[in-house]
């Protein structure tokens, strides 16, 4: 049977086996966002499912505090190792959250969501706006349905297929994003090419 990319296991063996998988070098979502964090003046940052850090380093050195999710110990490992032991990381999955009560100026969550499900989707999005603080922002990274690997795989519910070994992936479009999104004050949907086309998809909390 295959492993479910939400089970800690699958993502254990990947980063046990590839180590720094990505490289160190940060994404250009994360560099984008970067940018708009610093325009909007966001001081601590969560960032769930933060991998080995290497979107983490950039928000890290341009003088904001970053607390990370990651579902794989062996990745939390590699990231204090490079980054060093300052930065709090929760190990659990970001199905999980919130990990703390804190509330957070900025929310980056890079090429993660896609990997959920329908209802963890909702529930991922629905725990981060929780957590953001009054006139926060938060940034997801999703793959668009251009990406050639759309319609690939096993057709597990529309727009979702499982391929690559047992990843289950969530295809974005404009409607899907507005769908899942609209409530959680979205803000503004951009393309942007990574490894993938993805979509970068800026939601705020304003206050009332």
């Amino acid at each position: 049977m295959q492993q479910e990319t939400g089970k800690p296991e699958f993502w254990e063996a990947a980063f046990a086996e590839k180590q720094e998988m990505w490289g160190f070098e940060p994404s250009h979502s994360a560099i984008l966002t970067k940018d708009f964090f610093i325009e909007k003046g966001i001081k601590n940052v969560l960032i769930p499912g933060m991998g080995y850090g290497r979107n983490a380093r950039i928000f890290r050195d341009n003088g904001m505090a970053v607390t990370g999710i990651e579902i794989s110990q062996t990745a939390i490992e590699i990231a204090q190792k490079h980054y060093g032991t300052d930065m709090p990381v929760y190990h659990g999955s970001v199905t999980d959250m919130p990990f703390d009560d804190k509330k957070y100026d900025g929310i980056f969550c890079y090429a993660l969501i896609h990997l959920l499900d329908s209802g963890e989707r909702m529930k991922l999005i629905r725990d981060c706006y929780n957590q953001l603080s009054t006139n926060g922002y938060m940034v997801f990274t999703v793959i668009s349905k251009t990406a050639h690997t759309y319609g690939q795989g096993t057709l597990i519910s529309k727009d979702r297929y499982e391929m690559f070994g047992g990843v289950r992936m969530f295809f974005y479009d404009r409607d899907s994003i507005h769908a899942e999104f609209d409530n959680a004050g979205l803000l503004e949907i951009t393309e942007v090419t990574e490894n993938y086309p993805m979509f970068l998809v800026k939601c705020s909390k304003e206050g009332k």
